[in-house]
């Protein structure tokens, strides 16, 4: 963990997440710089999100990928997005909605 980490914190449908990132995790620089996020869903706490079963994931990115996506909290939210397109995931949400209506 470098100095420059820093800690987000988002709502994504209903989950509160925090996103501790750090954009320069290998402490490396050129080709070899490398991002690291840690996702957690911390409300509820550890609630499933598309991109992972247990509300952790350790996700790995350029910098410039990062950049390009408008910065942590806009790439977490796009990668949720396209994971939550998975049908699994739409079954998922489908069958947590109609528990909470009984």
């Amino acid at each position: 963990m470098t100095a420059s980490r820093e800690i987000h914190t988002m709502v994504w449908r209903g989950i509160t997440i925090e996103i501790a990132y750090d954009p320069d995790w290998l402490n490396m620089s050129g080709d070899y710089q490398t991002a690291h996020f840690d996702i957690r869903s911390i409300a509820p706490e550890d609630a499933p999100l598309p991109i992972t079963e247990t509300g952790y994931r350790s996700y790995f990115a350029k910098p410039a990928v990062v950049a390009e996506a408008g910065g942590p909290v806009a790439l977490v939210t796009a990668l949720l997005d396209d994971a939550a397109q998975d049908r699994a995931w739409k079954k998922q949400e489908e069958e947590a909605r109609q528990f909470t209506l009984f």
